[in-house]
């Protein structure tokens, strides 16, 4: 939100204008509630909620920044979380409020939820892991039988649709709760009264299992264009459902964090933060670019004798150092995307690095080649720096391109994410060893 509205916000909150900020709040969707809350000290957004219903205050929390969700829950006492918020939650939305907390505050919450269905629910939901379908999943479903007769199947729909926001799908299932089918909703408008579900449902339903992993469910509703997908256990029986909406914050979360990886950022870390965590963050992989450069002076420091001989051999350091760090961050990056997507297969190593080869030979070719040109011109046929150059540049890139190619698909079979592989990691060593690998052909040509 605009710094002007935020500050007329904390205005009405400390002149205690309760009506003013009331009217205002009433006008305001929960994600924009959520992002002013978020600029706001924790006191500060407990006067806010204070004002709001409580449906409205349960979508305002899940929308919240995570980290200020966190500060703002730590001043609230497990009852009113649980009966202000958890209660108007979908089972989803309350295990991502409760997961982060200590057992003991999520054993308070639970005791305070009336309805012990749900906390079952919740309950069950926690003991998966966070990073699979069974702990994405929620537990709001609109469910029927698939022997019931068409008005008895109205009948029933009308009962579970009334506790739910919104109706993605209709599932399907038989007299085991294994899930069948999924019934479209055209269906129950269109057939006969007479029609048992099973004769008009739709069988064999995409669905994921709850052990699969999250980047897995997301290339599942992806390439089938679900809006929802539902989950079974190990005998097919349907447990929950994991919507669109979810996947996306998923998502969202998956990609800031390669993004932060790959520009050298150690943990999660955003722009507000203080400046303690914004360093923790960001001074490990500067710490290691420093002894990177200190390996590449040693380095540069042992051939003293032909810089003495070549002193124009020092200004293409830069270049060798920047052209190798290019090349092996744009090869890792496009495995670690193909990998991320599924397009590339870990198995396939041998069959990536050739390929990654043949565009390495035809960009190490152009660029040795118009350096060459460019050295020709500036220092004659004669000089060393027109040959090793040249050679060292061609050299790194073929090397950089596979280093690049090989990494993450070989932390992919050891099952490490592969986007530490990326910026800053590829960089150094391809700095390093194309330095070695300038020195070595120069020492060599002399």
């Amino acid at each position: 939100m605009e710094n002007e509205e935020i500050k007329k916000v904390s205005e009405l909150i400390e002149e205690k204008k309760s009506d003013e900020l009331k009217e205002l709040l009433q006008g305001l969707h929960p994600a924009d509630i959520a992002e002013l809350c978020n600029e706001l000290d924790a006191e500060e957004a407990r006067s806010i909620y204070l004002l709001l219903d409580n449906e409205k205050a349960a979508d305002v929390l899940i929308e919240m920044d995570e980290d200020a969700r966190k500060k703002f829950l730590e001043v609230l006492p497990s009852e009113t979380i649980a009966k202000r918020f958890v209660d108007y939650m979908d089972s989803d939305d309350a295990v991502d409020i409760i997961r982060d907390m200590d057992e003991d505050k999520q054993e308070e919450i639970l005791s305070h939820i009336e309805d012990i269905e749900q906390a079952g629910d919740i309950v069950d939901l926690l003991k998966y892991d966070e990073d699979t379908a069974g702990g994405l999943m929620g537990t709001e479903m609109v469910i029927v039988n698939e022997n019931w007769s068409m008005p008895e199947c109205l009948r029933e729909m009308r009962i579970q649709a009334e506790d739910m926001d919104e109706i993605y799908y209709v599932y399907v299932v038989d007299d085991d709760e294994r899930l069948r089918g999924v019934f479209p909703l055209k269906k129950m408008i269109t057939s006969p009264s007479v029609s048992k579900v099973k004769h008009v449902m739709k069988k064999d339903p995409i669905s994921v299992h709850v052990d699969t992993p999250l980047d897995e469910v997301v290339q599942v509703i992806e390439k089938y264009d679900l809006v929802a997908v539902p989950v079974v256990d190990s005998i097919g029986r349907l447990v929950g459902r994991i919507t669109v909406d979810d996947v996306m914050d998923e998502v969202r979360e998956q990609a800031e964090r390669d993004y932060q990886l790959a520009s050298g950022l150690s943990q999660d870390v955003e722009s507000h933060d203080n400046v303690f965590r914004q360093t923790t963050a960001r001074l490990p992989w500067l710490l290691i670019g420093m002894l990177g450069g200190i390996g590449n002076s040693m380095i540069l420091g042992n051939f003293d004798s032909t810089f003495a001989a070549h002193p124009e051999m020092a200004l293409y350091i830069p270049l060798i150092g920047g052209t190798g760090g290019n090349v092996g961050t744009q090869s890792s990056a496009l495995v670690v995307q193909g990998l991320a997507n599924s397009s590339l297969d870990s198995g396939n190593t041998l069959q990536q690095v050739l390929k990654e080869s043949v565009v390495a030979l035809i960009n190490a070719t152009i660029i040795s080649m118009l350096v060459y040109i460019y050295n020709f011109i500036r220092f004659g046929a004669t000089a060393t720096v027109s040959y090793s150059v040249s050679i060292s540049l061609f050299a790194v890139v073929m090397f950089a391109s596979i280093f690049g190619t090989l990494v993450p698909m070989t932390l992919e079979k050891l099952k490490v994410d592969p986007a530490i592989a990326t910026g800053p990691f590829i960089s150094i060593t391809n700095d390093i060893i194309g330095m070695m690998m300038y020195m070595g052909i120069t020492v060599l040509l002399s």
